[in-house]
């Protein structure tokens, strides 16, 4: 009896992790396609798409002390504390903490021999973070939440490591060049150029204005289509380091 209470539980809550799970995995597969000098290989791959859920376990208790902080100082129905909350707490929680495990898995590996793979990496290190966070977001919220993450989020966080990537890839090359100061600019440029998108994302999303939907519909429109020509232009153009 028990049997056949658990087991359709189990069963919705697969199919709500397959939702979860299935978007995140086309985008990770449409980037590593699009490499076309020297595929990485699987164990870094994997280990970047681990890297990425501690990422999202790292920025969900910076999220919470940050938040709790900027509750006890700022106005929460005021335009401060929302740029506040979704640019700098929000996405440089999410966006530093990304970078952190990124750098850690790649800056030194042999692998990271050609420019795009900077965006290889960043992008996969964001999957493994979409994945984690819709994976908590459709058991929470059901089947509905995931169609509309798969849509929005999870590309959204593809995007956001493509932003990331593209600086990432031109830091190692400046590094490789002997130019260190310029790559640590770079380095730093792929932080805030990440940041940026993901509070203006979150932001635009939150909007209450009338037009606020289609706001965020053009927003997030531009910001795929910026996305898909900066991979397709950095693969086509990628080299070795």
């Amino acid at each position: 009896m028990f049997y056949f209470l658990v087991s359709p539980i189990m069963s919705y809550n697969f199919i709500l992790i397959l939702a979860a799970i299935i978007p995140a995995i086309f985008l990770m597969v449409k980037v590593y396609k699009s490499d076309h000098l020297e595929k990485e290989s699987a164990g870094l791959l994997w280990t970047l798409v681990k890297a990425g859920i501690l990422s999202a376990l790292l920025a969900l208790v910076e999220e919470k002390i940050l938040s709790y902080v900027l509750n006890s100082f700022v106005d929460s129905s005021s335009v401060a504390y929302n740029i506040i909350l979704y640019f700098v707490i929000v996405a440089g929680a999410e966006e530093s903490s990304k970078y952190l495990f990124l750098k850690k898995n790649t800056w030194n590996n042999t692998e990271f021999n050609c420019q795009y793979d900077g965006v290889v990496y960043a992008t996969f290190v964001s999957l493994g973070f979409a994945l984690w966070e819709n994976i908590s977001y459709v058991l929470s919220y059901g089947f509905a939440t995931a169609v509309v993450r798969a849509l929005t989020a999870i590309p959204g966080h593809a995007c956001f490591g493509v932003f990331m990537g593209v600086f990432y890839g031109i830091a190692k090359r400046m590094d490789k060049n002997g130019n260190k100061a310029s790559a640590k600019v770079y380095r730093i440029l792929a932080v805030l150029a990440s940041m940026l998108m993901h509070g203006a994302y979150d932001y635009i999303a939150t909007l209450e204005e009338q037009q606020g939907g289609w706001y965020f519909a053009v927003f997030v429109i531009i910001l795929f289509v910026v996305s898909y020509i900066l991979v397709n232009n950095n693969a086509k153009k990628d080299k070795p380091i």
